[in-house]
């Protein structure tokens, strides 16, 4: 059972302080920097960057962002899906997963098709539709991490061809009926 809900900053700005102090402390970047992207995200004059959140309540269990660059130097590869995160009581029940579904979905319908994501995971991000792209170097770092894409025409294509599977297994059980 869900008891959460994915919203996006803009609409809860309210919840800035909170977020701000939420992924501060989850990647040691300066609270500063989070507040002034998501007080960026929240005057709305460009689709880039924002903040998705997962709550439960008035609690914080998971969230990300898209930011121009991820700390990395491929800055030809923008935008960046970055600070995912869920909290270790609540993993495994796919709210990485719809986190990632709603920035995918969000983005692709302010115009943004494709998005970056940069990590050290590997065979995680492929089960929500991404695929890795090249290694890059992050900001500080000595050992390449993986880059991956996310490309909204793709997942297009992905449904289409499952629902024509879909079609195909209907009728196929239908016709064995007959």
């Amino acid at each position: 059972m869900n008891n959460y809900r994915i919203i996006k900053l803009s609409d809860h700005p309210a919840r800035k302080e909170q977020a701000a102090v939420w992924f501060s402390q989850k990647w040691s970047v300066p609270l500063s920097a989070y507040k002034e992207s998501m007080a960026e995200a929240i005057s709305g004059t460009s689709p880039v960057p924002q903040w998705y959140l997962a709550v439960s309540g008035d609690e914080i269990i998971g969230g990300l962002g898209v930011i121009e660059n991820d700390f990395h130097d491929r800055k030809d590869l923008a935008p960046n899906v970055c600070g995912v995160y869920v909290e270790e009581p609540y993993r495994c029940r796919g709210i990485a997963g719809e986190l990632l579904k709603a920035v995918c979905d969000d983005m692709a319908g302010q115009g943004i098709e494709t998005l970056y994501l940069l990590t050290d995971h590997t065979s995680f991000y492929e089960r929500y539709g991404w695929e890795f792209f090249c290694m890059a170097l992050g900001d500080g770092e000595t050992q390449m991490s993986r880059m991956y894409v996310h490309r909204a025409e793709h997942c297009r294509k992905r449904t289409k061809e499952s629902n024509i599977h879909a079609s195909m297994a209907t009728w196929l059980v239908a016709s064995r009926e007959l």
